[in-house]
């Protein structure tokens, strides 16, 4: 049975150089009506938690949320799913350092881009500082983490560093670990204290 996966995978497999035909007729049968672009699964994480604590379907909603594999892909993303290719609307989340990227694809996907949202540094940082240290601490030991947090804090490299540029560090250093933290640390917040531009992102679907 098709379903919103399916459609994922055949743009991605488009994208790596595929034929773009399995992705066409999986829009058409789905219903596909935007897709969001994410840098990395974690993103991927972080705004399914969101939508489902907001008792949001997206997939339901005729809405791909499509990890690209970085930055750098955006624009080959944009010119298959956005106006010169699927009609798609588009949108995204990006680190403040990629935002040329972002900010390119989009403007060249077509007539009226629906624009995207930025986040200070990335993502991590957005949620470590909605949450607060002590919070993201205290999660982390609710995880099973905190003597890694503690070895990972010591080390030589991490003196001088902030606990909060630490924890943003630990986060990155175990692989799969920010995929895990992007619904942990979403799932942990208060309504009022969701970071703009995930709250944007949202909003904007």
């Amino acid at each position: 049975m098709a379903d919103m996966a399916s459609f994922r995978e055949a743009v991605v497999a488009w994208a790596g150089g595929g034929p773009g035909d399995p992705a066409r007729e999986l829009a058409a049968r789905l219903d596909v009506r935007a897709a969001v672009l994410l840098e990395g699964l974690s993103d991927v994480a972080a705004v399914d938690a969101l939508a489902a604590r907001r008792g949001r379907n997206l997939a339901a909603e005729g809405v791909c949320v499509l990890p690209i594999g970085g930055a750098m892909s955006v624009g080959r993303f944009a010119r298959l799913l956005g106006a010169s290719g699927l009609g798609l609307r588009l949108t995204g989340l990006c680190d403040e350092a990629e935002r040329g990227y972002y900010a390119r694809a989009l403007d060249g996907a077509g007539p009226a881009p629906h624009g995207f949202f930025v986040c200070a540094a990335d993502l991590e940082d957005e949620l470590i500082r909605a949450l607060g240290v002590t919070r993201v601490r205290e999660l982390v030991r609710a995880e099973g983490e905190l003597r890694s947090l503690q070895t990972f804090s010591r080390q030589p490299a991490q003196q001088g560093r902030t606990a909060h540029q630490q924890l943003r560090r630990f986060l990155g250093t175990k692989k799969g670990r920010k995929i895990r933290y992007g619904r942990v640390l979403v799932e942990a917040l208060a309504p009022d204290r969701v970071p703009a531009p995930l709250d944007g992102l949202l909003t904007s679907l």
